[in-house]
């Protein structure tokens, strides 16, 4: 019988077809800057995706967000080659930069997913962005992961997913789980539909496969949707990406929808 782990190998390779890439710089969507909408320059929004993937997992979403008058910045980094903080105080850090630069004071909104949301959390501990700027993190594994801490010391985890991966865990010491509340509203988007039932195995309760819907949460979150969707395509299905928008223009998420639940926050 194949072992969790050797299992763990071949899904890795599979899903993820992970290997090194280099840092490129920002890869625009549909919209290559602030341009007017109402009178106004549009706010800018950065799209971070997930760990061993690349812009391309989010083109879809900046596709949207671009006609709806953002100014979208779809960023590529190597998320499989630095660990958190290298990653959080260098690419994110320098994208925030030239954001301000070009239109200073225009909100900068963050629209994550997986691992970005971790880095946006780590970025605001000591930085601020601009008034009216608001962050949405798709699956984002803001109390760790399972799957983290069940391969952290299986060889092919650690080479494919590099040091990043190894700071995703559920324990008190990991870095999703040592971060401060951050100062900007909050909505978070997470699934509990798994195409992986050999992970969700290692996870309690509902899950998507990577991350517990539980793990999901933050105490500070302004709002919380559970969708049934998958960790991996989260980030292109129309209805999430509506309540993305939503949440940019509102602070909140939509309560219309039958393929939307409405979650809870939990208390502070």
């Amino acid at each position: 019988m194949r072992t969790y782990h050797q299992s763990a190998a071949v899904i890795l390779a599979l899903l993820f077809g992970v290997v090194p890439f280099p840092m490129q710089s920002m890869a625009m969507g549909s919209s290559d800057g602030p341009h007017p909408r109402g009178g106004k320059q549009a706010a800018f929004v950065i799209l971070l995706h997930g760990m061993g993937r690349t812009h391309r997992s989010m083109e879809t979403m900046a596709e949207r967000l671009a006609e709806e008058g953002f100014a979208v910045v779809n960023l590529d980094y190597p998320s499989t080659e630095a660990d958190i903080e290298t990653l959080s105080q260098g690419i994110v850090a320098d994208t925030v930069r030239k954001c301000q630069s070009e239109s200073p004071g225009v909100p900068i909104h963050f629209v994550t997913h997986s691992l970005g949301g971790i880095l946006v959390r780590h970025y605001l501990q000591n930085q601020t962005l601009p008034p009216g700027s608001r962050v949405v993190m798709l699956s984002p594994p803001n109390r760790g992961s399972e799957i983290a801490d069940g391969l952290k010391d299986f060889p092919p985890y650690r080479w494919i997913m590099g040091p990043a991966g190894q700071q995703l865990g559920t324990g008190a010491n990991a870095i999703p789980n040592r971060l401060k509340a951050v100062d900007v509203p909050v909505g978070v988007i997470t699934g509990d539909r798994s195409l992986e039932p050999w992970f969700s195995a290692q996870i309690p309760g509902p899950d998507d496969g990577k991350v517990a819907v539980e793990r999901a949460r933050l105490p500070e979150m302004a709002d919380f949707l559970v969708v049934h969707r998958s960790h991996g395509f989260i980030m292109s299905d129309a209805d999430v990406i509506a309540q993305t928008a939503h949440f940019l223009r509102h602070g909140k998420f939509k309560r219309e929808g039958d393929s939307v639940e409405r979650g809870k926050p939990l208390p502070n």
